[in-house]
């Protein structure tokens, strides 16, 4: 008798592959823009080298020049992550493939944008600053958010579970990888040792005001929760102004470009 069991079909391969740091800079740039200012995309190159080099919202702080933008972008069509938009208007503009790159959903793609455009960051963080593209409830949410991009090989925790923990994404080169988690890994080191038991010099009876010191034990984390979402809104706030004034100089550039080509 003939077996008839279908064979598993195996998942398509992921398409995203290991950027450099100018092209991660590009990626997540069109990315958030697409999300935060979509009457601004497509984007043209102008606009692209302003938001690479934006001081809110970015770790590190670029100054990349327009043939550096252009060249990552020539990178990023061969990989399959860019195109280049044909028929709107005298000026080439650029939009993303990240969806299908990175195999995403739109709240997961938020979530992956931040990490492009920051590098590793705190659960708490990430929160609060992936909320201003795609809402997410709460952090039980991101967790959730979290842990299906750490399925598709996309994140990686940084340090365990728990207060604190701090995640990146996983298109940096080997290399870069390996030293994030070097770094910490000697962080944790560093702070298990000031868990140690005290020693005997230490163990005499505190004063009696020391009792009211006592820690705030799972308040302590709400509070360290509410500090980071307020963080958060706070560099939302000013990422949308600096926005704005990357918009205004979109427009003024594509202005000058419209009349240098109508010969003036």
């Amino acid at each position: 008798m003939n077996d008839t069991t279908p064979t598993p079909v195996a998942p398509p391969a992921p398409r995203w592959i290991p950027l450099n740091s100018i092209d991660r800079r590009v990626l997540g740039v069109l990315g958030e823009k697409a999300k935060t200012t979509p009457d601004a995309y497509p984007m043209t190159l102008n606009a692209l080298v302003a938001g690479c080099n934006q001081k809110s919202n970015r770790d590190p702080v670029l100054q990349l020049e327009a043939d550096q933008v252009e060249e990552s972008l020539d990178r990023l069509r061969e990989f399959g992550a860019v195109a280049l938009v044909e028929g709107l208007g005298r000026v080439q503009k650029y939009r993303h493939y990240l969806y299908k790159w990175l195999g995403v959903s739109e709240v997961e793609m938020a979530v992956m944008i931040e990490l492009l455009l920051r590098g590793e960051q705190t659960v708490g963080e990430l929160r609060g600053r992936a909320s201003r593209m795609d809402p997410i409830g709460d952090l039980n949410v991101l967790r959730e958010l979290l842990t299906s991009l750490k399925d598709k090989g996309l994140v990686i925790p940084l340090t365990p579970e728990g207060r604190g923990q701090v995640f990146t994404h996983a298109l940096y080169p080997q290399r870069d990888l390996e030293q994030q988690r070097a770094m910490h890994s000697s962080m944790a080191d560093a702070e298990a040792g000031h868990d140690e038991p005290p020693s005997a010099a230490r163990t005499a009876p505190a004063a009696p005001h020391a009792a009211k010191a006592a820690p705030l034990g799972g308040d302590s984390e709400v509070l360290r929760q509410t500090v980071d979402e307020l963080r958060g809104t706070v560099r939302q706030q000013q990422q949308e102004i600096a926005d704005l004034a990357a918009a205004v100089k979109r427009i003024e550039d594509e202005l000058h470009d419209l009349h240098r080509a109508l010969g003036g």
